[in-house]
């Protein structure tokens, strides 16, 4: 076991940027007076403003030193995360460049096709490396995320059997008790009713449990596979050609693709349809550094019911078409394309054979972390009577622990959260494994980054026997102690905006 590092999180008492403002104060001085202009004289009556707008005056000092203290405060993303239930990895600095070049950043949506030359050529080469990936016929880059791309593939297949007369019957989407959220919420948003099969002691449903809810009422399967418990379904051929021979169509949740890139195509296991998340999988970032793209992919049969814009190739470069037979926007625009460009940066210096290796290291990270956390006393793993190896992540328990000692998971997440290891992921809810944690390390993290993991955890299980309100009382050397959500749901206590504080606090 390694040694543990003295952690403390800097401390600020940091006010307010709006609290900083000293009148008259600037951050940047033109070299020389700029003519009064009187806004009336360029703008519409309707756009002015009837007050000063209530921006802080602040100097360039006072700015930069209060934004370092508050990213020094941040609690989570900046230690060790080995989060899980999704691919989760480092983004390279090299992309988030690239989408900076006032080349990318500066270019405006309803700019002609003809000076966005450059960014649609990335876009549809892009769409062409997902195909070689997946075997899919077309990729459309404008949902915001795995959620987002989930519901098109429930409106497409809406849009689909409304075209065929169908709708009216075809009503049931099935899913599995392992399926992301997304896809039966997706799918009840759009409309369906939702089938959710249990699992059974090998880890996912039974064919014979698939095929008592398959009917001429199908209209679509939606799954994951391999699942957040790392299990890949053996008989996912079987699945797809059972609900494709009674009419419905298939679509492959690819948000655990890391373990298996490279090694399987959606369209060559009989799938309709897929998605990727290229803010996880791909090297993009995710949620607070940068906004998602789900990217979705399907058949020829289903291509004439995906959103527009198209990105095509023509004789005379790369254009935008709107799709009339489309199920329309599920996003403004085309998406968030310089996160397309980050992807495309990323699987463009990866290759094929890097693929392969990164796939080859998280399958051989995942389980090198298996084999050191069940040897710690207390942790067991999700379906423990499936003993062998996982792909992805494995989904974790620490009932056995808890039992013994009073503790929860979430104390050990405050807990390690001590020793500068950001919150592990527990598991979506609803919770089917008790007190779950589920790491992952993917190909991004070094072996002394998943050692020193697993060595703080077992540190923090050993202390919850030892001295239990340590642990219960944790985080001790965070910005914050624990922190007491009841004001959460007192919205006349809590403001997102300057304005609403101060109308909250009565410093109007």
């Amino acid at each position: 076991m390694s040694g543990l590092r003295r952690y403390h999180a800097p401390v600020w008492d940091e006010p307010l940027i709006m609290e900083m403002s000293a009148p008259g104060r600037r951050g940047n001085v033109p070299p020389e007076p700029i003519e009064e202009l009187d806004p009336a004289s360029v703008l519409p009556a309707g756009l002015l403003r009837a007050t000063r707008a209530a921006l802080p005056e602040v100097a360039e000092p006072d700015v930069l030193r209060h934004y370092l203290h508050l990213s020094q405060e941040t609690m989570g993303m900046i230690g060790i995360s080995l989060f899980g239930t999704c691919t989760m990895k480092y983004n390279p600095r090299a992309g988030e460049q690239l989408a900076q070049r006032d080349g990318l950043a500066e270019l405006h949506p309803d700019q002609d096709d003809s000076t966005l030359q450059g960014l649609l050529e990335v876009v549809h080469r892009f769409d062409l490396m997902l195909r070689g990936l997946s075997g899919m016929d077309r990729f459309v880059f404008q949902a915001g995320g795995g959620a987002a791309a989930a519901f098109t593939h429930a409106t497409v297949t809406r849009a689909y059997f409304a075209e065929r007369g169908e709708l009216a019957q075809r009503r049931d989407v099935i899913t599995t008790q392992q399926a992301h959220p997304c896809n039966p919420a997706t799918a009840a948003a759009a409309g369906f009713n939702v089938i959710t099969l249990p699992l059974e002691s090998d880890g996912y449903p039974s064919l014979d449990a698939l095929k008592a809810v398959v009917s001429d009422r199908t209209a679509a399967l939606m799954m994951n596979n391999p699942d957040d418990m790392g299990i890949y379904n053996p008989h996912v051929k079987e699945w797809v050609r059972t609900v494709k021979d009674a009419g419905g169509l298939a679509f492959y949740d690819h948000a655990n693709f890391n373990g298996v890139m490279g090694r399987l195509r959606a369209a060559e296991l009989g799938f309709d349809a897929c998605m990727f998340m290229l803010h996880k999988t791909f090297g993009v970032s995710k949620g607070g550094g940068g906004p998602a793209v789900g990217a979705y992919g399907c058949t020829e049969e289903l291509a004439p019911y995906l959103p527009g814009p198209l990105v095509e190739k023509t004789d005379d470069g790369y254009v935008r078409r709107e799709n009339p037979s489309g199920v329309g926007r599920v996003r403004e625009y085309s998406g968030n394309l310089n996160q397309v460009v980050k992807a495309y940066s990323w699987l463009t210096a990866m290759g094929g054979d890097g693929i392969k290796e990164a796939a080859d290291l998280s399958v051989l990270a995942n389980n090198y972390m298996e084999t050191r956390l069940l040897a710690l006393p207390g942790v067991t793993k999700a379906i423990p009577t499936m003993t062998k190896h996982r792909l992805e992540m494995t989904r974790f328990s620490l009932e056995e622990w808890s039992a013994e000692t009073g503790l929860k998971a979430t104390d050990v997440q405050n807990r390690m959260a001590d020793f500068g290891i950001d919150a592990m992921w527990l598991s979506h809810e609803p919770w089917i494994v008790p007190e779950p944690f589920t790491p992952e390390a993917g190909e991004s993290w070094s072996l002394e980054d998943i050692d020193y993991w697993i060595d703080v955890l077992a540190h923090v299980l050993e202390e919850g026997r030892t001295d239990p309100e340590k642990v219960r009382t944790a985080p001790h050397e965070q910005v914050v102690a624990q922190f007491d959500g009841a004001g959460l749901d007192r919205p006349d206590g809590w403001a997102t905006t300057w304005r609403a504080h101060r109308r909250k606090t009565g410093r109007a």
